[in-house]
Formats: structure tokens, C-alpha cells, sequence
């Protein structure tokens, strides 16, 4: 069986990385990290002239129709390039979720806006504190009205719509959790941005007072569509991590090779060295267990649940490995705002969470191998 990727996808990561590289390099970056931009809407929209975010979207809802693979070849460059756009809240969850979950009227109306940059998404899951859970959902439903409030919304502030996890039962069981639709330009909704370590991945607080919402998907079958929208996500943003990764790596490789103490490259040093093969094995391991993910998602394999539990832990490690130890190969340097490290090393703890911590993703994997053995 080969897992790598054909050559027209080959060309289309040649394709992006040469766009990224272009659009996006280090000092656009800081452009929204130190400015007061919560995105960078020049490459946003230039994303979407290329056909980048709408290239799991089918052809009749506005998309480029190629499939998951080839979303998972993008996704690895938008990490390499630590790109500041609401990709991952857009089109790995909102964008998802409506792909599995909307009527057709729904996917006419969000999905060509996606494709074409017109619309940002996001989705509306945690209330603070804690792991995807139904109990965790606190957020009511009656009658097409949200009350409660949401927060971390990822890109909450600069969306157009959310896909909102709400309660609509009380039996305790994972029925009682329904999806919906909301227009967050409309009324009953409150936005507030948060502080949070990446700043060119904004998070909101998100209120729903009286807020009118439309059903997504079939009542009570809410958190069967968020656990198949969690899977999907994790898988892709892995290749992000591994893209990140590669890049960290990379970066300490090169300052490794150039800086010269006591006469010699640092790189030389046998401490450096361990640190640079421990990130590589850690990159490589990571990038094994995605591409197993990504055979998962693009065949909707059986092996998904486990799959894309596997290809997230060993991401969310090695990306934040990797981060770390760029630092550290540069030394003192490192540590400054003006070297680029700790913007990979904010994307890299930022990312870690932004699905359920690592031990969720852990506890996810042993019960879903668990299940799959005793079956």
C-alpha cells in the first residue's frame, strides 16, 4: 500500500509553498502580530483566487472538488508558513460540518462564500474550561432560540457564522446535543475578543441572547456530527503541525550550520546535534501517523477514529518538540522577539489545545482501540 501522495498533489504543495513563500513570509506574519489586524485579508483573499479553501468543496457548491488529500497537502504548507488567516476555524470545522451535516439550501448559502473568501466560519463548541463532552454543553435550544455563551470561539470575532453546539435535551445521554446555524451579524449575538498566545489565531467569548438559529442536521444527532467534524480536524490539522514542524526543524538546522562559537559551527557540538536528530525523529513520526490519517479521511475508512486520534497526539508532541528545541539550538537569541522563533512556538501551544488538550486525545485513542478490539 502507498500512502504518499501522487504527483499532481506533489505539484500542488510546489504550488502553494511557492504562493506561502511569496504572500507569506516572516515579516507578514508579524504584520498582524504586532499590528492591530486580526487576519491578513491580502492573503486571505488570495487564498481563494488560487482555489485553496475551497479545495475539498464539491464543484456544485462553488469548490475545486479535489478532496481531502489534497486539503491535507495545503494544510501542511499553511504550517510551514505559520499562516495568519482563519483557515483552520473556516474550512477544517465550519466548512466540515456543513459538508456533513447541511441541507442543501444550507451548502448553496455558506459553502460557494467560503470557496470564494466571501465568508469566514467557525465553530462554537467549549464554554471555558474542559474537553469536548456533551456534559460540557451548557448552552440551551428552544423553540430556534440559543441562550449561553461560548468561549474560546476560534476566530470568533472576524466570523460571518458559527456552527453552535447547544443542548436541546436533558436525558444525559449524547442526544441531548443538536447543531445550529447562526448568523453572527445578526441579533442576539455579543463578540468579544480574548487575549490568547497566538495572536494571529484570534479567539472570542461569543453571547447568545434570544438568538434566532437554524438546525443543522437532524435534532439530537449533534454530537455524533462533532465527533465525525473533531476526527476530520484533527487529521488536517496535524499536517499543519507537521508543516511547523518541518519548518522549526529546518530553522534550527540552518542557525545550527551558520552560527560559529569557539571557533566552529554550533551544529558541530554533539548537544546540538542529539537536539536536531530527536526533532527529526519526532517530525518523522509525526508525519507517518498523518499520512495514515489522511488515507483514513480521504477513503472514510473505518480505521478513521483511531487514525486521526493517533495522527493528532503524535502532531500536537512533534510540533511542540520541535518549537521548543528551535529555541533552544539558537540559544539566547531565541528568546527574542526580534528572531522568529516564538511565533512557531505560539502556533505550536496555541494548536495543542485548540481541539482538546493532548490527554483528551490520548484517553480518545485508547477507548476507541479498546472498542474496536472488544468488537
Amino acid at each position: 500500500m502507498n500512502f504518499d501522495f501522487s504527483d499532481d498533489q506533489k505539484q500542488l504543495r510546489d504550488q502553494a509553498r511557492k504562493f506561502l513563500a511569496e504572500k507569506c513570509s516572516p515579516k507578514a506574519v508579524r504584520v498582524v502580530l504586532d499590528g492591530k489586524a486580526p487576519y491578513d485579508k491580502e492573503l486571505w483573499k488570495g487564498l481563494a483566487e488560487m482555489g485553496f479553501l475551497g479545495v475539498a468543496i464539491p464543484e456544485e457548491f462553488g469548490g475545486a472538488g479535489a478532496g481531502h488529500l489534497e486539503l491535507c497537502v495545503i494544510a501542511e504548507e499553511m504550517g510551514r508558513a505559520n499562516a495568519p488567516v482563519p483557515f483552520s476555524s473556516t474550512v477544517y470545522l465550519a466548512a466540515e460540518a456543513l459538508l456533513i451535516a447541511g441541507n442543501d439550501a444550507q451548502k448553496k448559502k455558506w459553502l460557494p462564500a467560503i470557496a470564494s473568501g466571501e465568508a469566514i466560519g467557525t465553530l462554537a463548541l467549549f464554554e471555558g474550561k474542559g474537553n469536548p463532552a456533551p456534559k460540557n454543553v451548557k448552552l440551551t435550544a428552544a423553540n430556534g432560540v440559543l441562550n449561553g455563551v461560548k468561549k474560546p470561539v476560534p476566530d470568533g470575532a472576524i466570523a460571518d457564522f458559527a456552527v453552535v453546539a447547544a443542548r436541546t435535551g436533558s436525558s444525559g445521554r449524547d442526544g441531548d446535543i443538536s447543531l445550529f446555524l447562526v448568523d453572527l451579524k445578526g441579533a442576539g449575538v455579543e463578540v468579544k475578543s480574548l487575549t490568547n498566545l497566538d495572536p494571529t489565531r484570534g479567539q472570542a467569548e461569543i453571547t447568545f441572547s434570544d438568538c434566532k438559529a437554524e438546525p443543522l442536521g437532524a435534532a439530537g444527532e449533534g454530537w455524533s456530527v462533532l465527533t465525525q467534524v473533531l476526527d476530520r480536524a484533527a487529521v488536517l490539522c496535524a499536517f499543519e503541525q507537521v508543516g511547523g514542524s518541518d519548518r522549526a526543524l529546518e530553522m534550527g538546522r540552518d542557525y545550527a550550520l551558520d552560527r560559529i562559537a569557539f571557533g566552529r559551527q554550533i551544529g558541530s557540538f554533539q548537544a546540538v546535534k542529539h537536539m536536531l536528530a530527536d526533532m527529526y525523529v519526532s517530525a518523522t513520526l509525526a508525519r507517518s501517523n498523518s499520512y495514515y490519517g489522511a488515507w483514513a479521511l480521504s477513503t472514510n475508512a473505518a480505521e478513521l477514529p483511531e487514525a486521526a486520534a493517533a495522527a493528532r497526539i503524535s502532531a500536537t508532541q512533534a510540533f511542540q518538540h520541535c518549537a521548543k528545541n528551535n529555541i533552544q539550538v539558537h540559544g539566547g537569541m531565541g528568546f527574542t522577539w526580534e528572531f522568529d522563533c516564538h511565533m512557531y512556538y505560539r502556533r505550536a501551544n496555541a494548536m495543542a489545545l485548540g481541539l482538546g488538550s493532548l490527554s483528551y486525545w490520548e484517553d480518545q485513542l485508547i477507548d476507541r482501540m479498546r472498542k474496536k478490539n472488544a468488537a
